[in-house]
């Protein structure tokens, strides 16, 4: 299935990269940026020669943070992680692993990997920079040198950046690889880098604030929401830390659903939002043909097809079929089937017994465990 909010634009080393449309965003402020800081270093260029300028600045940035993700990708394959994809957003990129590191040591080179590649990149455009006649102390004279200065600073920023000791940046997993080394408990390591993260979001957040009031500009909130990014993504896996020990050591047939909805493959699209999807707690049904099932369909699926088009379109058109679903057994490991629901970007997988459809797991089902355990917790 597609991934949603995101497009494929290339495949290296079996590995797919691919752009949320999040980065058009950056795309064009940095593109309008360098516009004007080429302009402002040399007024004598043309503004053919700032626009052009810019743009390959901005390409070849766009080149440097490949390369970033690329490294955690190689260290990750070359210590035997499964890696697919390659995503490219509004404030970085991420590189999706379909396992978590087995040792401490992993994590760090896999961590390292990204910033040390930006430091190379940086060093070498500062180096190119210099012998295309930029000189240290001084603006560059010609547009290779602004383009080659302006990249090696950019990614040694970017190093930099990505260095904050806050999970999950590149030096939040650095330092919870180095709690674990220590400490020998991975999921402990993990706690106090995301605790340590959401301390600097806070951080970044108040700072931000605090330079836009004083005068600083717009330009600060970005400061601020960077900080916003950083909470965000240390609760979230401050909850899939809390999520992943509560599923450990259960299996698919404790928490799946053994009795799915099923409708008929002629009902069309209409009649199943109508009847189906808005009168019940349902959101995944089964297309059944003859009592054999054929496929499975969610709001998903509905929302590609017009809405005009629904009378039209019997549910067994806009169905995913089974053969092009990833299935699971009754016997899988439960936090195995969380990562392959994550990995493929899906919301529920069939479960199958020996050929026999036997019921569906879905994220909801999963909620629905955690949110019991919690409770017994409370009590």
């Amino acid at each position: 299935m597609p991934d949603r909010g995101s497009f494929r634009i290339a495949r290296i080393a079996g590995i797919d990269l691919r752009l949320h449309y999040s980065w058009l965003v950056i795309a064009a402020l940095i593109t309008f940026s360098l516009g004007a800081h080429f302009h402002a270093i040399n007024h004598g260029w043309s503004s053919e020669t700032v626009w052009i300028s810019a743009v390959i600045t901005g390409l070849l940035f766009f080149a440097g943070l490949i390369a970033h993700e690329l490294s955690h990708a190689m260290v990750a394959k070359a210590r035997g992680l499964g890696i697919h994809k390659i995503t490219l957003f509004l404030l970085g990129g991420v590189a999706q692993i379909e396992e978590e590191p087995k040792s401490a040591s992993t994590e760090f080179w896999m961590a390292i990997a990204g910033p040390a590649m930006s430091v190379a990149v940086g060093f070498v455009c500062l180096g190119l920079a210099e012998a295309a006649g930029w000189h240290f102390g001084h603006e560059p004279l010609t547009p290779v040198a602004a383009v080659l200065l302006w990249l090696g600073y950019i990614n040694l920023v970017l190093a930099a950046f990505n260095l904050i000791p806050g999970f999950p940046m590149d030096g939040g997993r650095v330092l919870r690889a180095i709690i674990w080394w220590i400490s020998g408990d991975g999921a402990k390591a993990t706690r106090i880098a995301a605790r340590i993260g959401q301390a600097f979001g806070w951080l970044f957040i108040a700072w931000g604030i605090w330079e836009f009031f004083v005068g600083a500009g717009f330009g600060s909130l970005w400061i601020a929401l960077i900080g916003w990014f950083l909470i965000q993504s240390s609760t979230s896996t401050l909850m899939s830390t809390a999520a992943q020990a509560a599923l450990r050591g259960l299996t698919v047939r404790q928490i799946m659903s053994a009795e799915c909805a099923t409708i008929g493959r002629n009902l069309d699209l209409q009649t199943f939002v109508d009847s189906y999807l808005l009168g019940t707690s349902f959101r995944c049904y089964i297309v059944s043909d003859g009592g054999k099932p054929i496929g499975i369909i969610t709001p998903r699926e509905v929302r590609v097809v017009p809405r005009n088009r629904w009378p039209f379109i019997t549910v067994a058109d806009a169905m995913v079929p089974l053969d092009r679903l990833h299935t699971i057994t009754p016997d899988t490991a439960a936090l195995d089937a969380l990562t392959e629901m994550s990995s493929e970007d899906v919301n529920q997988l069939p479960v199958v017994d020996h050929g026999e459809l036997v019921g569906v797991l879905s994220r909801a089902n999963v909620v629905e465990v955690l949110r019991k355990r919690n409770e017994l917790k409370a009590a």
